[in-house]
């Protein structure tokens, strides 16, 4: 389908036919037929004959698989996706994958609860992460769900973000909340999760949440205590500040008896293993997700730039770097990030396009200054919207991607930013989300044999799907959501790279949401079934109750 064309209705699947499903033992069945109705599998049975070799829509009600592994609809823990979802181009490269539900508002920030004047602070700081929503403009959280209700191909469940909680009571002030400050965000919370949010993030690396006290994150941490569901954070500090930032939320997991879970956890992994584990041994429930790559993304400011600066509040900031003595000083900052800058390479510069897709060392060397000038520059002309794709430091390695992978903690979550979606010559943006599913399977399962195809769907579907309370994800059985993905396990691969970061992934052709064909020969039918996902059962409580016995 070409975006903007019209979209022809499209008729749901009674059946799926010839399917191999994946075996807790790590084999797979024989040929079986998944029968569906009313966006729901209805039986699992198996098949009434040869499945015939390739694929064939029969009256819009029988889908031939041709003998293809049936995955139920994989679930993206992380991604920033609550303006980007509703654009086809990013349906498709999700799809391509095969996710078909995503968890938006991480890291603190997001659209929801908020005004007019909150929103507009979350899409204008976050503008090089999660952009604007094309229709929502401030509200409940119920109000941003029901901007998912079929009008996109996947479905969308959203947390409560922290920080747009604390500037929708603080603004942006930079000090510690007073109780009945944190009393009004406590209330905003609780409501939110009535709407329907899975569960609460902090972004502590962020501003303002960076400015947040325990007592602050300890109340708000309880709302999701009380509804079973998790406390979902960008830690403090990653690579060599990740220990001290782990033990952080092990003080508020215990103080609050929230379940935590842990945004893009990477390296060194013999240190996290061993945080992990120590905090499962000491009877906390903690999971976390991580992407298959050595680089990461995020605005630059919040890579660059001290939080002593004002940088909530991109018109404060621009003011005080017009101060000649502010801006020596955050110069002398700069300068000290010499290991950084040759790490850093651009993703997206509002009004500097010529810049994405070049080192910052590069960029400095054609306009003659150094590589700190360079980012304070990029900055300014943005308004602090720049964002860059940035090598990791050797604290984290392909070693260590894998062993993470390979805990039981784990969930995938691409972290992906799809800013700016279109058009493709405006930006660079990480390959990750194109390809961090695809690649998941094609190196932990057929690569590595890391994983069984079962143990595939635990880590990418399943673990998630408990850990948010979406109890109808995470399988294909009688009653589960009819999401299903058909997947050729020999050809299956990403193929984005940091050059070429918008290429689909192949050997996922076909899929299904709510039993209509979302993905037809690879391409998109225009069926929009996706819908806002809110949590059925006690989230926390299911992960622990489950995953002692995984669903057969």
């Amino acid at each position: 389908m070409t975006t903007g064309e019209p979209a022809a209705p499209v008729a749901p699947v009674s059946t799926v036919r010839g399917v191999l499903l994946p075996l807790p033992d790590g084999g797979t069945s024989g040929p079986m037929d998944l029968h569906l109705a009313a966006g729901r599998v209805r039986a699992v049975v198996p098949s009434s004959g040869d499945a015939s070799d390739g694929t064939v829509l029969d009256d819009g009600t029988v889908l031939d698989a041709g003998g293809r592994l049936a995955l139920p609809g994989l679930v993206d823990a992380h991604v920033h996706g609550a303006a980007a979802v509703l654009e086809p181009a990013v349906q498709h490269a999700l799809l391509r994958q095969g996710v078909t539900a995503i968890v938006v508002g991480a890291d603190g920030v997001g659209f929801a609860p908020s005004d007019e004047t909150t929103y507009g602070w979350a899409a204008e700081y976050f503008a090089g992460i999660d952009g604007a929503h094309p229709t929502f403009r401030g509200g409940s959280v119920a109000d941003l769900l029901a901007t998912y209700e079929g009008t996109t191909a996947i479905g969308v469940a959203t947390l409560v973000p922290h920080g747009t909680l604390r500037h929708a009571v603080l603004g942006t002030e930079q000090r510690a909340a007073a109780p009945d400050e944190v009393a009004r965000m406590v209330a905003l919370a609780r409501q939110a999760f009535d709407d329907g949010a899975c569960g609460l993030s902090t972004g502590l690396e962020y501003v303002p949440a960076a400015w947040a006290g325990q007592d602050e994150l300890v109340a708000l941490a309880r709302v999701a205590a009380d509804r079973g569901l998790p406390h979902v954070s960008h830690m403090r500090g990653y690579e060599d500040r990740a220990e001290a930032a782990f033990g952080e939320l092990v003080r508020l997991a215990r103080a609050s008896g929230a379940a935590t879970h842990v945004s893009h956890l990477h390296g060194p992994a013999d240190v996290l293993v061993r945080l992990l584990d120590d905090a499962g041994a000491a009877g906390l429930d903690v999971t976390f997700d991580s992407y298959p790559y050595l680089r990461g993304c995020s605005i630059l400011a919040m890579v660059a730039l001290p939080t002593w600066l004002p940088l909530a509040d991109p018109d404060a900031t621009l003011a005080s770097l017009a101060d000649p003595g502010v801006r020596a000083r955050v110069r002398e900052h700069l300068a000290r990030l010499e290991d950084l800058w040759p790490r850093v390479t651009l993703a997206w510069v509002p009004g500097e396009d010529a810049a994405a897709g070049r080192s910052l060392p590069d960029v400095a060397t054609g306009w003659g200054v150094e590589p700190a000038e360079a980012a304070l520059r990029l900055l300014v002309a943005s308004r602090l919207r720049a964002s860059c794709v940035f090598a990791q430091p050797p604290t984290n390695s392909a070693a260590s991607v894998r062993t993470l992978a390979n805990h039981p903690g784990h969930l995938g979550g691409s972290d992906a930013i799809y800013q700016p979606v279109a058009p493709a010559a405006a930006g660079r943006p990480h390959p990750r989300g194109w390809g961090a599913f695809a690649r998941l399977l094609a190196e932990r399962v057929r690569d590595t044999g890391d994983w069984s195809w079962h143990e595939a769907v635990e880590h990418l579907s399943a673990r998630a799907a408990r850990r948010f309370g979406l109890a109808d994800r995470g399988r294909i059985a009688p009653g589960a959501a009819a999401d299903v993905v058909l997947v050729d396990p020999d050809a299956v691969r990403d193929r984005a790279t940091y050059d070429r970061p918008r290429v689909p992934a192949s050997g996922i052709d076909d899929v299904l949401v709510a039993g209509v064909p979302v993905l037809a020969g690879g391409e998109l039918t225009g069926a929009t079934p996706g819908r806002a996902l809110r949590p059925t059962r006690r989230g926390s409580a299911a992960f622990a109750e489950v995953a002692q016995d995984p669903p057969r």
